[in-house]
């Protein structure tokens, strides 16, 4: 059965607050008090436990007593907790909230008006400004995801590992590639359209091949910077050989998945190559885990595609005439060119 907390009649559309927990209960006590503060009359906020071992449950039943609990024995990560969770869940929008992240009152208003205003809508993030350091974009989506025509994922406000300050330079309402998995709103009936998150993924880029596929299907992103969050960022998975491993074996995938096959032919490749370079840089530099966790990263893509297992999606459109999409190298702008900045890359 579903979960409701309130009815759906009321004049706001009904918003499920889902976080996926796994053991995280110092951000639950630290941040959840924020959320449970939001001022939107018609939501509820359901904990999803993926199968943590510490004492989340106990705390959450003991210091937060309105909040849903639904609990799995095992870990599935990003992808397959929200896909097991979101189908006990009943609502008209799913907020997919990350639990390292703290949220201002006035945040899910902007998103659901820019949603409800728009049928083709089917996504939107926030602004995801760092909890740490508040002026500066944070990792996870900054103002809006974009990609390059090489597959690399980046921000309006995030170009790799570079940050920038939020001087207000991307306010503006957009259509993006793709929106955070740190911090989605999402139609709920189009998430169960798409049957969700790809489960093989567990975590990272599960959300960029989600929007891909929302796009391929029809359905347009945007960012909407009149939400403010903060994140902490790799709160849920600290960063090391594993987050590499999977933000690299998930966007090949991803890039096998969406792309047309004349295009795949020639940016595999390409990607290959470029990974190549990368690993041996990571080694030359001492990052011994960073060449390690690409080259598995290849292996486990080739392992994949030996065994058939490669779910292509049903690709009707090229990547560049897709929205968010830089028809560039991103590497090239940024390692040789020089430039670090989203508004100096795609001017």
């Amino acid at each position: 059965m579903g979960l409701h907390s309130q009815k759906h009649s009321l004049l706001k559309p009904f918003v499920s607050i889902v976080i996926l927990n796994f053991n995280g209960v110092k951000y639950l006590q630290e941040y959840l008090p924020s959320v449970l503060a939001t001022h939107y009359e018609n939501f509820e906020v359901v904990v999803a436990d993926n199968g943590s071992s510490d004492n989340s449950i106990e705390v959450l039943k003991k210091e937060f007593p309105s909040v849903k609990i639904l609990e799995s024995l095992t870990n599935e990560g990003f992808a397959g907790g929200y896909n097991w969770a979101l189908k006990l869940v009943k609502a008209d929008y799913y907020v997919l909230l990350n639990s390292d992240l703290r949220v201002s009152a006035n945040w899910i208003s902007p998103m659901v008006d820019l949603l409800e205003s728009n049928p083709l809508a089917a996504a939107c993030q926030p602004k995801l400004l760092a909890q740490n350091a508040p002026t500066y974009f944070e990792y996870a989506g900054a103002s809006g995801g974009w990609i390059d025509s090489l597959g690399y994922p980046f921000s309006r406000g995030r170009v790799f590992d570079v940050c920038e300050q939020d001087l207000g330079q991307y306010e503006d309402t957009n259509k993006v590639f793709w929106a955070s998995g740190a911090s989605l709103m999402i139609k709920a009936a189009v998430f169960h359209e798409l049957n969700g998150f790809d489960a093989s993924f567990f975590a990272h880029q599960e959300e960029i091949d989600l929007c891909w596929r929302l796009q391929l299907a029809g359905y347009e992103l945007y960012v909407c910077p009149a939400s403010v969050v903060y994140h902490v960022g790799a709160g849920t998975l600290p960063r090391g050989g594993r987050k590499v491993f999977l933000n690299f074996r998930n966007n090949l995938v991803m890039m096998c998945k969406n792309l047309p096959l004349s295009e795949l032919a020639w940016k595999m490749p390409l990607r290959f190559v470029l990974d190549a370079i990368s690993a041996w840089k990571g080694l030359l530099s001492g990052d011994t885990y960073f060449f390690t966790a690409i080259a598995k990263a290849h292996f486990a893509l080739f392992g994949i595609l030996i065994s058939g297992k490669l779910k292509r999606s049903k690709v009707t459109r090229s990547l560049a005439s897709l929205n968010g999409v830089y028809n560039g190298s991103l590497v090239f702008q940024y390692f040789l060119k020089k430039k670090q900045y989203f508004n100096k890359i795609v001017e």
